[in-house]
């Protein structure tokens, strides 16, 4: 009886995966096998496969790793010194609020800080320099992807840092470890599930920005995301857009595979 409970249980999620997760892959993978006129076709596949693509491929994997470096590199140190402060909820909830904004709102504020008549401009005049344009650009693209993904950054950090056992670093300076050893060798290994998370969330949108390419970088920064935009809703080529689009489902596929968590002792039971 309460195995036909159970089972009966999990028919809405099993009804959920099925309509909103695999039909969703099946109609792209569907799609990616019909050229513009419909017809079956593996012509978007051999595509793919051509310099523009694997550039803009390699390009994509460039800027989502520059992101995800610069994001971790933000973030661990601030996560660690939350857990370290007497009210690390709150300012946790200060760093994350941001996160509650609508993103095009933030991209728009952006532009406005970054524009030619913007703040930013205005404090470089002061100290007599010419006003520079610094929307449209690499740095600015970076930056603003930089400061959108931290608080996805540091939420699954600062939890795996609060959850450490603090003994065992107290035990590994007992021993004569350094404040780097004993970063390097206890404190780092036991929160790297965090640092894994952290770089799921970040890396993988990252892969299929498209909204603030076009908005700060204009069309000097293209990515998946943005071919994908440009196949479904500019040359109207749903068949190309669909095999990038599966190709980048593949990547995020093996990016979640290879940082995979494994559980680790060294936490407080």
């Amino acid at each position: 009886m309460q195995v036909k409970t159970s089972k009966s249980a999990l028919f809405p999620y099993v009804l959920w995966i099925a309509f909103f997760v695999i039909a969703p892959i099946a109609l792209v993978v569907y799609y990616s096998l019909l050229d513009i006129h419909g017809n079956f076709t593996f012509d978007n596949y051999k595509a793919f496969f051509t310099s523009v693509y694997l550039k803009m491929t390699l390009s994509s994997f460039w800027y989502a790793f520059l992101i995800t470096f610069f994001t971790l590199l933000v973030s661990y140190p601030t996560a660690y010194f939350l857990t370290k402060t007497k009210y690390k909820q709150l300012w946790l909830l200060l760093i994350i609020i941001p996160s509650w904004i609508n993103l095009l709102l933030k991209t728009y504020a952006f532009i406005g800080i970054f524009g030619l008549y913007g703040p930013l401009n205005a404090f470089i005049e002061v100290f007599g320099f010419d006003p520079k344009q610094m929307l449209f650009t690499d740095i600015s693209f970076v930056f603003v992807s930089v400061y959108i993904f931290i608080p996805f950054m540091i939420l699954p950090i600062f939890n795996s840092l609060d959850r450490l056992n603090p003994t065992l670093i107290y035990a590994a300076r007992d021993l004569g470890a350094s404040a780097f050893t004993t970063f390097r060798r206890v404190v780092l290994p036991l929160t790297m599930d965090g640092v894994k998370s952290g770089i799921q969330v970040v890396f993988i949108p990252a892969l299929s920005l498209f909204m603030i390419t076009r908005l700060i970088a204009g069309n000097r920064v293209i990515t998946l995301g943005t071919a994908i935009e440009q196949q479904f809703l500019v040359t109207q080529n749903w068949g190309m857009g669909s095999t990038i689009a599966v190709f980048l489902i593949l990547f995020m596929v093996i990016i979640m595979l290879i940082t995979g968590q494994k559980d680790k002792g060294g936490r407080v039971r």
